[in-house]
């Protein structure tokens, strides 16, 4: 090996050892600061008891979960196929056209916070479009790997494990 090629690489491994510090700084930060943001969806599986996964907003979804460094929360899911009702008005939508778009869609809001210990996400649920979970508390597991934010609900609505993936939203965040 010449001498430039052993001078390249050592400053290649210097540069290597000299980021480590950082990267692993940067994991340890508070999960509160991990979370804070905005995220759009990438996917949201329900999965049964049998282990059997539904993709109730659809293969690909839309949906914004806002974690408010303030502890506020807002989150919507809705399928991006949902079609539209046939008069202009949603006051005036068929039996078919509300279901369908009661089932295409979910939206909540209330407060959050991060708990250490447990390392989960608690959401205090103030309001939904699904009344049941008002006034309630839930604990839900995730992973933050980069820009990705992974969350697991134990108890959603449609039964089952909700399993959303979640990307960070650099777009609205500048905005």
């Amino acid at each position: 090996m010449n001498r430039r090629n052993t001078l390249s690489l050592a400053a290649v491994a210097v540069l290597g050892l000299t980021l480590l510090p950082g990267t692993a700084l940067a994991q340890q930060k508070p999960l509160k600061d991990q979370l804070a943001g905005t995220w759009t969806i990438v996917s949201n599986d329900n999965v049964a008891p049998d282990g059997t996964k539904r993709q109730l907003f659809g293969p690909n979804p839309k949906g914004l979960l806002i974690l408010a460094a303030n502890g506020q929360f807002a989150q919507i899911m809705v399928r991006a196929d949902r079609s539209n009702f046939k008069a202009n008005n949603r006051l005036e939508g068929t039996a078919e056209e509300n279901k369908a778009a009661v089932q295409g869609t979910t939206a909540t809001f209330g407060t959050w916070s991060a708990d250490e210990a447990s390392k989960t996400l608690v959401v205090r649920i103030e309001g939904s479009m699904f009344p049941n979970p008002v006034g309630t508390e839930s604990k839900r597991s995730f992973t933050v790997t980069g820009d990705q934010l992974r969350i697991s609900n134990p108890a959603p609505g449609s039964g089952g494990i909700s399993e959303t993936v979640w990307k960070r939203s650099t777009t609205l965040a500048s905005k």
